[in-house]
């Protein structure tokens, strides 16, 4: 499937594929990855170890997610591949009219407006119900001992939560912020690399959570506490929206790529941008990697597929086009006859009707989770509860108030989603899980690993490490200034906008997981852009 000494990235890597036999976890904070792995060794699963890592990614890396965020979750276990969608809908209360008449004419980033109901103690409670072995107090631990006894800062967990102190401290002027202030910048200081910082509130917030199963969020003591902040600042979402929340079970989707089924969750994530642009590129003969004609096509099939996902991709209750007539062969090559040798402008066609962490897990048995959490924007909407460490997402910021959208907000709806885990099997064999986070760049890192690792015959570490372009609107096109020079130029001859990015950050980490099929030998690959790490044994 792939030459474990190939490396196709014209800078030396930082890391080699990691291979273990026992179990593995892979994510962004080494601290959470082995907080996964010692709950394998106390004979917790895969399962068990993702909701480990999860929980304490909420703590470790709480600049890119946190309990009041939403999760999504891919999981093969006994010979099957699962799908958790546990992203929250919009409050019962709200409306486009309610929202305009507080002066918006678009959804605001910060404040209430956004909040949607979290989803995340739902996915660990029900991933640790349905497939868990350990209790989820003992799965939780891990967490809670970090938020209560604290930890110290890494060089780039200290640099964006210095930009995200940067930011807000100009935005965030009103009264309800100040949570917020007092939660992440303790005594009005800002913690730096190498500096604790530790969170009582979190740490009780985590034990509830574990004692109750997610009771005392939605139903508890914690959805009291976030209902009477939400009145008191005029908010929307209330104890009955957490009330009657449920995460949802749903059917995975794929396409093939060349032999490999590509996996992901439905809409309303972004996954099926993924999967259409593979369906696009797959028309294509791609001789090599670094050439022009190879980022070229790539950039050209993401640049259709997006405009067709952020047209129709919402609430799969409210689409107007469904996932088989996105994702059908007839449609995609509809769309890859639009590619010449010129770059696009890219506009939605008409099917036929019909801030974020990622970890990847694999236990001994079988078992394997691919995982996603995420505030979004980084902390999210700039609202703590008081004394709970719940930052609360902005999910709902990426509805449109705009009524003829297919992504119109509307009470009890979900937002389009830019979190998204993936997974590979072949020939009904689990390959493994994978993602790559950041925003809208997710569909696009997704696209650029599997072909790299199926087209390319990258490892995982390879693959994840190889430069990566982003297309961001209309012809404009980044790239990491580690792509090689003559290969932006002769794609902006090609009519693309080009711009380098240099250390930006926007370029998506990402996280993989294999298994040999004869042998059981796991391999991983972890982000070079961040503090990624691999715990195995």
């Amino acid at each position: 499937m792939f030459n474990n000494d190939a490396h196709y990235y014209p800078y030396p890597a930082k890391r080699t594929a990691t291979y273990a036999k026992n179990g593995m976890v892979a994510t962004s904070q080494p601290l959470a990855a082995q907080a996964g792995l010692d709950i394998l060794k106390k004979g917790g699963n895969a399962i068990d170890a993702a909701i480990a890592t999860a929980a304490c990614l909420t703590v470790v890396e709480p600049t890119s997610n946190g309990i009041g965020g939403d999760a999504f979750a891919l999981v093969w276990t006994k010979d099957e591949l699962h799908g958790l969608n546990a992203s929250g809908y919009s409050p019962k209360s709200i409306s486009i009219d309610k929202v305009k008449e507080l002066g918006h004419e678009k959804i605001p980033t910060f404040g209430f407006v956004p909040v949607t109901v979290p989803g995340v103690p739902s996915a660990w409670a029900e991933l640790s119900k349905k497939f868990g072995k350990l209790p989820l107090t003992e799965v939780l631990e891990p967490a809670i001992r970090y938020a209560e006894e604290g930890y110290p800062l890494s060089p780039t967990l200290a640099y964006y939560w210095e930009r995200a102190y940067k930011g807000y401290s100009k935005v965030l002027k009103g009264d309800e912020f100040k949570h917020w202030f007092e939660t992440f910048i303790p005594g009005g200081r800002l913690p730096k690399a190498g500096d604790i910082w530790k969170s009582k509130g979190h740490a009780e917030t985590l034990r509830l959570i574990a004692e109750t199963g997610g009771d005392a969020f939605y139903k508890g003591e914690l959805a009291d506490k976030i209902d009477a902040f939400s009145k008191q600042y005029n908010g929307f979402i209330r104890k009955e929206d957490l009330e009657n929340y449920q995460p949802e079970w749903v059917d995975p989707i794929s396409v093939n790529y060349r032999g490999y089924d590509v996996w992901e969750i439905p809409p309303n994530g972004q996954g099926l941008i993924a999967l259409q642009a593979l369906n696009i590129a797959k028309g294509f003969e791609f001789k090599a990697k670094d050439t022009v004609d190879t980022l070229h096509k790539q950039i050209e099939s993401m640049k259709l597929a997006f405009a067709d996902g952020q047209k129709y991709i919402t609430d799969p209750n409210f689409m107007n086009a469904s996932v088989d007539s996105i994702l059908s062969e007839d449609y995609a090559k509809e769309r890859r006859d639009l590619i010449g040798e010129e770059a696009l402008m890219p506009t939605a066609g008409e099917p036929p009707k019909g801030g974020t962490v990622y970890l990847a897990t694999a236990d001994g048995e079988g078992n394997m989770v691919s995982f996603i959490q995420s505030n979004y924007m980084g902390f999210g909407s700039g609202l703590v509860v008081p004394g709970t460490g719940i930052g609360l997402q902005n999910r709902g910021h990426n509805f449109t108030l705009d009524k003829e959208h297919d992504n119109a907000l509307e009470p009890e709806k979900r937002p389009y989603h830019t979190i998204i885990p993936g997974f590979l099997t072949k020939n009904n064999k689990p390959v493994g899980p994978f993602g790559v986070m950041g925003g809208f760049m997710q569909p696009q890192g997704h696209m650029q690993v599997i072909m790299n690792v199926v087209d390319f015959g990258l490892n995982p570490q390879a693959a994840l490490d190889s430069p990566r372009w982003q297309w961001m609107k209309d012809k404009l096109v980044t790239v990491e200034q580690s792509m090689a020079n003559h290969l932006v130029s002769a794609l902006a001859l090609k009519g693309h906008m080009m711009k380098v990015e240099h250390n930006s950050g926007s370029f998506g980490r990402g996280q993989i997981i294999w298994r040999n099929p004869d042998t059981g030998v796991l391999v991983g690959g972890t982000e070079s852009r961040t503090d990624g790490a691999i715990a195995s044994w």
